[in-house]
């Protein structure tokens, strides 16, 4: 596995999971509010989670970066 795609790997589950206790926390500190509140701030978590996972998927399936992969040492 090249070095690259592991630390991506790594900064993608550290970020998840990041994001995940955030948005826990958000979401339970939405629940003393309105529900309106609430709603919108689980759309920007799923907006910037779509965002995030476009991102990684074009970095994955890039052509581009994979030259260096091939490339002896």
């Amino acid at each position: 596995m090249p070095l690259d795609r592991l630390v991506l790997i790594l900064v993608s589950v550290i970020a998840a999971a990041g994001v995940t206790i955030w948005a826990g926390a958000a979401l339970l500190g939405s629940f003393n509010l309105d529900p309106a509140f609430g709603l919108a701030v689980l759309s920007i978590i799923a907006l910037v989670g779509y965002i995030l996972v476009r991102v990684i998927m074009d970095r994955v399936g890039s052509r581009e970066d994979d030259h260096y992969d091939r490339m002896d040492h």
